[in-house]
């Protein structure tokens, strides 16, 4: 073994007030090792059989998450690694969880696992010590799961935006060029009109005749597609009579405004034949018109929404603190969200809320996160027209909220891991394998309780919450 010496092995922190016996006896059963700048370490998926002890450089710790290194962890002489890192007394690691790497030049030696009941023997508190590390550096990998789960969770939310948004935003981009191109036929239709002496009073009329079928158009019952495909039929004929160009478009306007044959006849009684055709023509424009004005309120209608349940999914407007809330409308802005993927593979949500459900007390930005999860898992379990249900309830203090899908089921043999870290069914790339994990620490934070059961057909999670005190 290279000379290390008890003086230089004392300047590693967690050994540092050791009896030079103590250093000494761990020296003795130890192997020495130099490593260049990207060295491997410890490998993923090889047994953790060693702890090392760094003596100069660092060492960086990836995690293998779905065949991707992410980036978890520094070990180094300092008071938060102790310059100690791998292998742990009474840890129950098996395997490296992922790959480490010298960052620069590494000195290091290891010291086997085999010795540690030896090691506890001698000198009992320095165990104590290793072990604190050992929690440290887990509440470190938890902290750092945790902002990758909220990375995650905000690349599923940024994606139901985008495409949630997308519609009506399209939806208005289209509206607005073809209500530049009505405007314009406006334009042209008027002159047409005062060319054949149309006067104030027949405007007037026309002008409330659409007023009327708007109101109508807004209250009407839809037709069945033969009954709209007979009328329109008919009105392209009488329409062609009339000499009205686009008659197809024109006939399915004012079919939709509830216009018949008859009602036009009469409506055509109080003008010259020759300004007939103009008349009707203008008419259409402005129907037309109204319709797009429909759909682009509609569509504004949306985002507005959309931006609402944006709002509230995220936080934005409160503090970090358990705030009361509903938790059907949590749940509602979540489903909004996911809507797109709802609509993908025609998944119908049956919901079943509970009258007078109490608000319930939780941090509403991390309970967002569980039903995100959730629901996305659910949906992903789910081939096409699937169901997804959402049951609440309340009863001794506690909020019950069940969610159901008709999937085919989570497997017997891995039921009792689908909480695990990293734990993934998905193929790689489709799962980090820390979102049931999230979601049941979350839960567990909120002094909540969640189970799940699970047969071809029917997969349930059941989340309890506690109600506020009274």
């Amino acid at each position: 073994m290279h000379s290390v010496t008890v003086e230089e092995l004392k300047k590693v922190i967690a050994l540092s007030d050791l009896p030079d016996e103590h250093i000494q006896w761990i020296l003795d059963r130890s192997e020495y090792y130099e490593l260049e700048d990207g060295n491997p370490v410890a490998k993923y998926g090889d047994p953790a059989l060693t702890m090392f002890i760094i003596l100069e450089g660092k060492v960086s710790f990836y995690m293998n998450v779905n065949g991707r290194q992410v980036y978890y962890y520094t070990f180094e002489n300092n008071t938060a690694t102790g310059g100690v890192g791998g292998m742990m007394p009474y840890s129950r690691m098996k395997t490296h969880p992922g790959n480490s790497y010298a960052t620069g030049k590494v000195r290091l030696i290891r010291f086997h696992k085999d010795h540690f009941s030896e090691l506890e023997q001698l000198n009992p508190d320095l165990i104590q010590r290793l072990i604190g590390y050992m929690t440290e550096r887990a509440r470190s990998f938890a902290t750092t799961q945790l902002q990758h789960e909220k990375v995650n969770a905000l690349g599923k939310l940024a994606a139901g935006i985008a495409h949630e948004i997308n519609n009506p935003a399209a939806a208005i981009n289209s509206i607005s060029t073809e209500l530049r191109k009505r405007l314009n036929y406006n334009y042209q239709h008027t002159e047409k009109l005062l060319q054949f002496n149309v006067n104030p009073k027949q405007l007037e009329n026309l002008r409330l005749t659409v007023e009327k079928k708007t109101k109508e158009f807004q209250s009407n019952m839809k037709l069945t597609a033969i009954q709209r495909m007979e009328l329109e039929d008919d009105m392209v004929d009488w329409l062609d009579k009339k000499g009205v160009e686009n008659d197809r478009e024109a006939a399915e306007t004012f079919t939709e405004f509830g216009f018949s044959i008859a009602v036009l006849e009469d409506f055509c009684q109080e003008f010259e034949k020759d300004a007939l055709v103009h008349v009707l023509q203008w008419l259409e424009n402005l129907l037309s018109s109204q319709i797009l004005i429909q759909h682009l309120d509609e569509a504004s209608s949306r985002i507005s929404s959309l931006v609402g349940a944006i709002k509230s999914h995220v936080h934005m407007d409160r503090t970090n603190e358990l705030q009361p809330t509903n938790i059907h409308t949590d749940i509602d802005n979540t489903l909004t969200l996911l809507g797109y993927k709802l609509r993908e593979k025609n998944i119908e949500v049956r919901k079943d809320f509970a009258v007078s459900m109490p608000p319930v007390p939780v941090y509403v930005g991390e309970m967002n996160q569980v039903w995100t999860n959730l629901f996305d898992n659910a949906i992903f379990a789910m081939e096409k027209n699937g169901e997804l249900t959402i049951k609440t309830s309340f009863e001794n203090g506690q909020a019950k909220i069940c969610i159901m899908d008709n999937g085919a089921g989570i497997p017997k043999e891995i039921m009792s891991r689908i909480f695990d870290p990293f734990f993934t069914t998905k193929k790689v790339g489709e799962g980090t394998g820390i979102g049931l994990d999230t979601v049941s620490r979350i839960v567990k934070h909120h002094n909540g309780e969640i189970n799940v059961t699970s047969v071809p057909g029917k997969t349930e999670f059941i989340v309890c919450l506690p109600l506020a005190k009274k």
